[in-house]
């Protein structure tokens, strides 16, 4: 029997919650199909940050390089400055364990919870591959006569060709595995950042070209990506983009798949440790009512198996969410679910068992 040794963060608010139901159906499928999860638990989050005033010891993130996985269910607390847990831990994680990928799936379960007027599951299905260790993210830059009336603020955008071309073969290379469209589109802004998305765009062209000539390449600016996301997203397979420009259309992203409350994400490195969550914050006034939708949570748990090479499982996941979302709640929103957060998990779990 296979073994996997996964780090829990369980985090603020509602995240310990959620990963509490991500774990039972973790746990029902890692039994369906012959296999075992051992977990170990890590307090993190804003409650000993306000203890130790240390998001992150050194001596934990140690211990957290050596699993191959990382659960986590939220950071953000109402009582820490904004940013000291986002920095101190979420991209601490990131950046020095080189989780260089940022990976989102959008897609649609059920299109009564889709804005967009006409759009059915066939028509939202597609990845967005985020660049996640550079960008407008690395903190380059700084500030001249602060606090003056003369001052000045400086943020740099850093973009290294090593960094550009693994994002890349990684989304070519998942391109080329969904064998859907077998579209890659590169979204930029080649019309005003004539530096980075120089480097973006040959980058893209010459490895394409190269390596990858069965996979079609598109391009398409950020501006005009958002428009045809609403408009036509259909027409996407996988997207690849920067940091920052990741960041804003992934949230987008997670609207037109119906809400937060149904949209993960992995950090990955592929030769390392990598990282699963669901994006949506911790929703601290929800916390402990039991009113918190879990399936971002879970669809975490999924992604997470995908990446260990536990496929049909995962696969096992993801078809009972889309039955219990389908099937049986009435909002994917918080309090409007018509069930509890552990009754969620259960339907998802009972499905899987059953």
């Amino acid at each position: 029997m296979k073994r996997y040794n996964i780090a829990v963060i369980g985090g603020d608010g509602t995240g310990p919650e959620v990963v509490q139901e991500a774990l039972k159906v973790l746990d029902t499928a890692a039994k369906k199909f012959d296999f075992q999860l051992d977990y170990t638990h890590y307090d993190l989050g804003g409650d000993r940050y306000l203890r130790t005033h240390e998001p992150l010891p050194d001596s934990v993130f140690n211990e957290l390089r050596q699993f191959p996985a990382i659960l986590l269910g939220a950071i953000g607390h109402p009582d820490v400055k904004p940013g000291v847990l986002e920095k101190g831990i979420l991209l601490r994680l990131r950046f020095e364990l080189e989780q260089y990928i940022n990976l989102r799936p959008v897609k649609l379960f059920d299109e009564r919870f889709c804005p967009l007027k006409d759009k059915k599951p066939e028509d939202i299905d597609f990845v967005v591959v985020r660049e996640n260790n550079e960008g407008l993210y690395t903190g380059s830059g700084g500030f001249v006569f602060r606090g003056t009336p003369h001052e000045i603020a400086v943020q740099e955008s850093i973009n290294t060709r090593r960094g550009v071309d693994r994002c890349l073969r990684y989304a070519f290379d998942l391109t080329r595995q969904r064998n859907q469209g077998k579209r890659l589109t590169l979204c930029g802004k080649t019309n005003v950042l004539t530096y980075a998305f120089d480097l973006w765009e040959r980058a893209f062209n010459e490895i394409g070209q190269n390596d990858y000539p069965d996979v079609e390449r598109d391009y398409a600016h950020v501006d005009a990506t958002t428009m045809w996301f609403l408009k036509n997203p259909e027409w996407f397979d996988v997207i690849v983009t920067d940091n920052m420009f990741g960041d804003i259309i992934t949230d987008l992203g997670a609207m037109i798949q119906g809400g937060m409350g149904i949209a993960a994400g992995g950090n990955i490195n592929p030769q390392g440790t990598s990282m699963f969550e669901p994006i949506g914050g911790s929703a601290p006034r929800y916390t402990g009512q039991g009113v918190i939708n879990p399936l971002a949570g879970i669809y975490a748990g999924k992604m997470m198996l995908d990446h260990l090479g536990e496929i049909d499982a995962a696969k096992a996941i993801e078809d009972q969410i889309i039955r219990v979302t389908r099937e049986k709640i009435k909002d994917l929103g918080a309090k409007r679910m018509g069930y509890s957060t552990s009754e969620i998990g259960d339907l998802v779990a009972n499905g899987i068992a059953a």
